[in-house]
């Protein structure tokens, strides 16, 4: 559960339950001939710089090799685009848009999806937010940190609100695509690492951590199985029907509603996801997206560098729909030596390509390694 700015997202792994698919099933394939190989970043934007300024750092990336930024425009309460559902800041989009297409660097947008840090909302429609398994709604009582403020997925007025979110990002000429990120709920148990720095210990899923038990889902959960998971179910997080309840409304929310916005525009839909995807109620091996980018910090989970290979060849076997997977590395966790191992493992296994997460994490010996590989 993180923010991509400080507290990044994770929890343990499972993914036993997922059969793996034929190659044949894609014309990608499920892994790279190695002509394919990508490189990308992750950019969280600085307001009020120059064109020139983000022209002049579009040239050094693509100097170094990298294909394409995922420049994050909007982070749950400012977009940095013009909006005419959301509060806007500076127009900066376009000019990221302008310098990728002066660099031949690839531009998508990066945008939070189920939080929603804006009082506006949770002072006017305090009913969109998710519910955790104690009936407290996230915009009063977050989990772990203030701007989880999840809203939830089967609230009708939140899918038209984010389909109307991504349907103006989409409509900007020259991005290539939109990316889309926190596309799920809290986290109901967190990465090994993160739990000791909250002071807490998630031996369990716990009922303060554990959502959405809003009414709109409560009700349709009735409507298929004739229980009330609140009323009706001794442990709840016991409950495989309830789990899966949880993970098709995320799918359906993506399947339904934003995918098909996003390729109406012409551009492209991806998102940034994680390995332990159970934990997070995110089954996006089933959502039949564009590309995908686990985010692989592997030291969240107290592993070692092999692990992110491991991970990546297990995640892209599980698609239902095979298409590429870049692997999500984090910076401050890779030395510029286990950087250049970890890329050479990705090589290897004809993986394509990762992703670096982020632009303000790189030193100068991380960039030499980005150029060399």
């Amino acid at each position: 559960m993180t923010d991509r700015r400080g507290f990044i997202r994770q929890g343990a792994l499972a993914l036993a339950g997922l059969a793996a698919f034929s190659v044949s099933c894609s014309p990608f394939g499920l892994f790279s001939s190695g002509n394919d190989f990508k490189k990308w970043i992750w950019l969280n934007p600085e307001t009020g710089l120059s064109a020139g300024k983000w022209k002049s750092r579009f040239e050094m990336m693509k100097s170094h090799g990298i294909h394409g930024v995922l420049a994050q425009v909007y982070a749950a309460r400012v977009a940095l685009y013009e909006s005419r559902n959301l509060q806007v800041g500076e127009n900066l989009l376009e000019t990221l848009i302008a310098a990728g297409r002066e660099t031949g660097i690839e531009v998508h947008a990066w945008m939070w999806t189920m939080p929603n840090n804006n009082p506006f909302y949770a002072e006017n429609h305090p009913g969109w937010f998710a519910v955790n398994g104690l009936g407290q709604p996230a915009h009063t009582h977050p989990a772990y940190v203030p701007y989880y403020k999840f809203m939830c997925p089967n609230q009708p007025e939140v899918r038209e609100f984010l389909k109307q979110n991504v349907s103006e990002l989409a409509s900007y000429g020259n991005l290539a695509g939109v990316h889309l990120d926190y596309i799920r709920f809290p986290d109901v148990i967190l990465a090994e690492t993160l739990q000791p720095k909250y002071g807490i210990v998630q031996d369990r899923e716990y009922p303060e951590y554990d959502y959405c038990y809003c009414e709109v889902c409560r009700e349709q959960f009735k409507l298929k199985t004739g229980l009330d998971p609140l009323k009706e179910m001794d442990d709840p997080a016991l409950s495989t029907e309830w789990r899966q309840f949880r993970y098709d409304s995320v799918t359906s929310l993506v399947k339904e509603v934003l995918a098909p916005e996003i390729r109406k525009a012409g551009k492209t839909v991806t998102a940034a996801v994680f390995p332990n995807w159970e934990n997070v109620r995110q089954q996006w091996s089933q959502w039949e997206l564009d590309a995908y980018f686990p985010m692989l910090y592997h030291s969240f989970y107290n592993k070692g560098t092999g692990w992110i290979g491991e991970q990546l060849e297990t995640l892209t076997k599980a698609l239902v729909k095979p298409v590429p997977v870049y692997a999500g590395l984090l910076m401050q966790a890779l030395s510029p030596a286990q950087l250049t191992e970890t890329i050479r493992m990705i090589r290897e296994i004809n993986a394509y390509g990762y992703s670096l997460f982020a632009f303000h994490g790189m030193n100068e010996a991380h960039w030499v390694v980005i150029e060399q590989h």
